[in-house]
């Protein structure tokens, strides 16, 4: 007499129809209490008994896998629809723009089981021909939380995107300042802009653009206090931006920015411009009182460019105005500690290895004393 099975150890019958040794097991209910049956078949009893066994291996190690073609587009879609709570809407719009254009279109069709290693690796390098290191991380990233997200959900039994490194990509667009002589010629080209006042507080303060953009006449102080002992200056309080829940870039980005003359000049005019605005209402703002984004910043600041001779428009954006910035400072001798302040950085190693470029060297400074001490001349120790 054949032994029942126990409960739980799935069930195993002949198909007429098919031909073939069915293997079924229960891996779990429903939320409407209706059963999931998961089935696999062999040839021989023996074949689909190991398949029972597999089977059921997955399920009390928590990996019923299902056997319907989970491919690697459904994880995506599914992570992009249900994982991306609670991030800025511009995060999440980036994300699915690389996800819809770099990867669902290559390894999309594939379905999740099959994905190997190998996949990913070969995808990543036909990508590393064309798109920089950074794009790179985040198509790794966004696959790679996708994946992890079906692995959590019983879709798949472990992620082969976590096994995989990302390559270097291509070089991305060098960052450049704006020489003195540039400078003085931007400025003046702005004068008829309606992004006067943004390029002269980006240019003379160096904050972010994202601070000015989401800077109010609140945190504004045109006038100071000139009869306190140490007097306190004009400033701009530089406390909020337009990322995800208001918050400066980092803690220390928090901070108060003393204003140079031109500022206070140009903010005056600026204010009495938009008819003595609300304490609330932004310093920068478009036509309809709204804040600005940055396609219109970037289009306002390109036009201002076209009327510089001598500078390309496709060459420049918003945020070398604050490499500028740096750059003009270091060439006229402000330490990099001072300068790390100003910008709002934790440390000198950020403004050193973010604004290099911009900084004048000052490995120099001991050839140069001894230089002064000894003299080149100077051979009577030999």
């Amino acid at each position: 007499m054949t032994k029942r099975r126990s409960r739980g150890d799935g069930g195993l019958h002949w198909d007429e129809q098919r031909q073939r040794w069915i293997a079924t097991v229960t891996v779990g209910y429903t939320p409407a209490g209706k059963r999931i049956v998961r089935k696999s078949s062999g040839k021989t009893k023996t074949e689909a008994n190991n398949a029972l066994r597999q089977k059921i291996r997955e399920y009390q190690d928590g990996l019923s896998i299902p056997t319907t073609g989970y491919t690697v587009a459904d994880a995506v879609t599914d992570w992009l629809t249900y994982g991306l709570t609670g991030l800025d809407p511009e995060t999440a719009k980036n994300y699915t723009l690389l996800a819809n254009g770099h990867v669902i279109p290559a390894i999309g069709a594939r379905k999740l089981r099959e994905l190997s290693a190998t996949d990913v690796d070969k995808w990543l390098a036909s990508k590393a021909k064309t798109l920089s290191t950074r794009t790179l991380r985040l198509l790794h990233s966004i696959t790679n939380r996708a994946v992890n997200r079906a692995m959590a959900r019983d879709r798949v039994m472990r992620n082969v995107v976590a096994l995989c490194k990302v390559p270097t990509g291509t070089a991305g667009r060098p960052s450049k300042s704006l020489n003195y002589q540039q400078a003085k010629a931007l400025l003046a080209a702005a004068e008829s802009s309606s992004l006067h006042a943004y390029v002269v507080l980006s240019l003379l303060t160096g904050a972010r653009t994202e601070e000015l953009r989401a800077l109010t006449w609140e945190h504004v102080d045109l006038i100071g206090r000139p009869d306190t002992d140490p007097p306190i200056p004009p400033a701009i309080h530089v406390w909020h931006s337009v990322r995800s829940h208001g918050d400066t870039k980092t803690r220390k980005s928090r901070r108060s920015l003393a204003l140079p003359l031109r500022c206070v000049q140009v903010l005056t005019a600026h204010r009495v411009t938009q008819g003595e605005p609300r304490p609330d209402d932004y310093v920068l703002r478009s036509k309809a009182g709204t804040q600005l984004d940055r396609h219109n910043v970037l289009r306002g600041f390109r036009a201002i460019i076209a009327a510089v001779p001598d500078m390309n428009p496709a060459d420049w954006t918003p945020r070398e105005l604050r490499h500028s910035f740096v750059s003009l400072l270091s060439d006229n001798g402000m330490s990099i500690e001072q300068i790390a302040d100003l910008c709002g950085h934790s440390g000198t190693s950020i403004t050193e290895s973010v604004y290099r470029h911009q900084l004048r060297p000052i490995l120099l400074n001991g050839a140069v004393t001894m230089d002064r001490i000894f003299g080149p001349d100077d051979t009577s120790g030999s």
